[in-house]
């Protein structure tokens, strides 16, 4: 068993606190930028417009996801605690949440340079598990989304939440959300994907819809939702709604 006692603060310049959550969604997004513009991009008008893309994603993945958590999970509290939605610092992001809001920004940035968006979709499909996997390790040591109880002998005690031995269901997901989801999404990218656009994107949503249904058994429900219909949690409703939205897509654009 592994005791998790990480710090969430990675370091401290006098009263500015840098969390490892914050360095993980910055990472996220400078890596899967550089590696789109190195191994992905290959049309110039494409490349010089994806750096001006970047401004409209972090505002989509930001809002969305912050406004995705509130309305999804914890509407009532923040409808009590007003002043409380824009303390992001303090936690509570959501990634389908994020997901809406990166398709909408990219939607206004297609619309507004005349270009299908679905060529920008396909590109932050492929590298968005590298921010996936850098969150869940974030959420590890912050020792939240933490898993059920077991007795593996893998598992975790999260001493910020409990005594009890649990799965390290945040490992578990950045394995396959990231890095799994980040090699087949790749493997089949380098094929001709991308003369038919919105093809990776509807991959995307649904190997990653597929993994993270599968993962919720192993992941403790959110204390203020608990178990919903069938003792499945929130986040796989969602996941089955996102997996038939991608075959959707699949079928309509193979």
């Amino acid at each position: 068993m592994f005791i998790n006692n990480f710090d969430p603060i990675a370091f401290q310049i006098f009263s500015l606190e840098i969390r490892w959550y914050s360095l993980a969604y910055i990472f996220g997004i400078i890596i899967g930028w550089l590696y789109c513009k190195k191994k992905l991009i290959n049309d110039e008008k494409i490349l010089n417009l994806f750096d001006d893309l970047i401004a409209y994603l972090i505002v989509g993945i930001i809002l969305g996801g912050r406004l995705g958590y509130i309305i999804f999970y914890n509407l009532e509290y923040y409808l009590d605690n007003f002043s409380e939605i824009l303390m992001i610092w303090k936690g509570g992001m959501s990634f389908h949440g994020g997901l809406i809001g990166v398709i909408f920004a990219t939607i206004i940035f297609g619309k507004k340079h005349k270009i299908n968006s679905y060529i920008f979709l396909d590109l932050i499909a492929l590298v968005a598990p590298i921010g996936l996997f850098l969150g869940r390790i974030a959420n590890f040591i912050n020792s939240e989304l933490y898993g059920r109880e077991t007795d593996v002998f893998w598992s975790v005690k999260f001493v910020a939440v409990d005594n009890l031995s649990r799965h390290p269901s945040q490992i578990y997901e950045a394995i396959f959300e990231g890095a799994v989801l980040f090699f087949l999404l790749n493997y089949f990218g380098k094929k001709d994907s991308f003369k038919n656009p919105g093809l990776i994107s509807s991959m995307f949503l649904i190997f990653y819809s597929f993994f993270r249904f599968i993962l919720e058994f192993f992941r403790a429900p959110d204390v203020q939702i608990g178990y919903l219909a069938y003792q499945l949690t929130f986040g796989q409703f969602i996941s089955v709604i996102f997996f038939f939205l991608g075959i959707s897509l699949y079928l309509k654009k193979k």
